[in-house]
């Protein structure tokens, strides 16, 4: 059974979580592939741009949102949730793996971290 993918179009709007929100908001579609896939979106509310590659976020742009906090091994962290690091920047939380691991976005490259430490 052949799974239909969903068609986006320039201009379109999709809500997703944002980084700098910290919530899910509308994002406006700023550049899709030729089948219809999204590669650019920004935040409606404060102008963040994300790139995807194959429908994964691969790169979060700063926009005007809110200053991300920073990061703590002790805090638990969910998918979306923005962060910033003293020696990595910026980044988004992009997969919660395993019971204690998270996958973070940094600018353009991803880091295993650890989260929920007690």
């Amino acid at each position: 059974m052949a799974v239909k993918k969903e068609v986006y179009a320039v201009d379109g709007t999709i809500e997703m979580m944002c980084s700098s929100c910290d919530s899910d908001q509308a994002h406006n579609i700023v550049t899709v592939t030729k089948q219809g896939q999204i590669t650019k979106a920004a935040c409606a509310a404060c102008e963040t741009v994300s790139t995807f590659t194959r429908g994964v976020k691969t790169s979060v742009g700063g926009g005007t949102g809110k200053a991300a906090s920073p990061y703590d091994r002790t805090r638990k962290y969910k998918k979306g949730q923005a962060m910033t690091h003293d020696k990595f920047g910026r980044g988004e939380v992009t997969a919660v793996i395993e019971p204690h691991k998270i996958d973070v976005l940094f600018g353009d490259q991803m880091r295993r971290m650890i989260h929920d430490q007690t």
